[in-house]
């Protein structure tokens, strides 16, 4: 089923599944702004995708996904910078049974030891979640940021 505005305002189910959805996420990417890159790879399904426009190639399968977030994770704290992400504006576009299709802006914010934070990118995530063994994970993720075409 396609979500619409009136099965939003009527729909306790909805609502219910829509808090579930920011719980993922302001789980998820806890995980990976505390350097817990094993955890965070864990919300991605086996053969999960994470793609970027900001990459020529999308990386596949959650071992992989997790070696190439490691590498970014070790960067970052070599540099002594800490990241974060901050997702909102989270919309639930569609919702079939145990898949989700949600979209959501998302900005990363970089403070360099000693330093003030800034905005490193304003992107759009958009995800593909599926419901196993009770819990959310990402099957494919698209995040596109706003400054490349």
């Amino acid at each position: 089923m396609t979500v619409t505005e009136t099965e939003y305002a009527q729909g306790a189910g909805f609502a219910e599944l829509y808090q579930q959805v920011q719980q993922f996420y302001a789980q998820q990417m806890q995980l990976l702004d505390s350097g817990r890159v094993e955890e965070w790879a864990a919300t991605f399904t086996e053969d999960g995708v994470f793609a970027a426009n900001a990459k020529p190639e999308p990386t596949v399968g959650r071992d992989t996904i997790a070696a190439v977030a490691g590498q970014v994770v070790a960067q970052y704290e070599r540099d002594g910078i800490q990241r974060r992400h901050w997702m909102g504006m989270v919309a639930v576009d569609e919702a079939r049974g145990e898949v989700v299709r949600a979209r959501s802006y998302a900005l990363v914010i970089e403070t360099p030891r000693g330093q003030a934070p800034f905005i490193k990118a304003s992107t759009t995530c958009e995800d593909e979640l599926v419901r196993e063994n009770g819990r959310w994970l990402v099957r494919h993720r698209l995040i596109s940021r706003d400054d490349l075409a």
